[in-house]
């Protein structure tokens, strides 16, 4: 729900967007929740959000999703999203 970055499945969140900067050097990342244990979440208030829940692939569908199943197609959407071609630091040259 605006104004909060990541992908939501109502109140819960799904998928965590961030950037950092800092020395002269920018980072970024997300953390999409596959088969993640949720219980750890009931410990903290996830990205400083009170009141907003934490969700998993796995939770929603109802049946296991392993990150080695998503990550194909998640790699395929984002290079074409954003129009690139990712390079892994395994492929040769």
């Amino acid at each position: 729900p605006p104004p909060f970055t990541g992908v939501w499945m109502g109140d819960s969140k799904l998928c965590a967007i961030g950037v950092h900067c800092g020395n002269y050097i920018t980072s970024h990342g997300l953390a999409l929740n596959c088969c993640t244990d949720l219980t750890w979440f009931d410990h903290i208030v996830p990205c400083g959000l009170e009141g907003k829940g934490v969700t998993s692939l796995s939770h929603e569908l109802g049946q296991h999703v392993a990150v080695s199943h998503v990550l194909e197609p998640f790699l395929d959407s984002f290079q074409e999203v954003f129009d690139c071609t990712l390079v892994s630091s395994e492929d040769p040259g």
